[in-house]
């Protein structure tokens, strides 16, 4: 089952690596745009555009700095990672899905099976944190069952 568990750190690690590449393509046209626009324009028409070419270009570096912390937060979780409750790295097998709680990379697709990445801040992993196989809580009004932990 651990290859399982390691299939899923290496999808949620090419997810940030997908991520950053595409924040570094908005940086690079952005700043291109604003090259563009200060070769072609005069006066506040220039400003503006310039203005706004920086903001998105912020906006992005954010985003990149925000990519950096789920990186550091996915190399401290172990896909090789036991524990008969739930914590980072594990695998929950539930009545509402499959959950593997590393990274807030959403949905994955994995061998015809749907998986769901969570970071350990979401709010199904903060009812589960801590809890095994056969326990239950209430999200959102609905009774979901830990069937597995891996």
């Amino acid at each position: 089952m651990n290859e399982l568990k390691e299939k899923l750190y290496i999808l949620c690690h090419d997810y940030i690596g997908n991520r950053v590449a595409a924040i570094k393509q908005n940086v690079a046209e952005a700043q291109e745009a604003a090259n563009d626009d200060s070769k072609s324009s005069a006066g506040d028409k220039f400003e503006v555009g310039r203005e706004m070419m920086q903001q998105e270009v912020e906006l992005n570096l954010a985003r990149l700095g925000e990519m950096v912390k789920l990186k550091q937060a996915l190399e401290n979780t172990s896909p090789t990672h036991k524990s008969a409750t739930v914590s980072p790295g594990s695998l929950i097998y539930t009545n509402a899905g499959i959950y593997y709680l590393a990274i807030g990379a959403g949905k994955i697709a994995l061998e015809g099976t749907t998986y769901y990445a969570i970071s350990p801040e979401a709010p199904i992993a903060a009812q589960m944190m801590g809890k095994k196989a056969g326990d239950d809580f209430l999200l959102n009004g609905k009774k979901i069952v830990i069937d597995k932990v891996m």
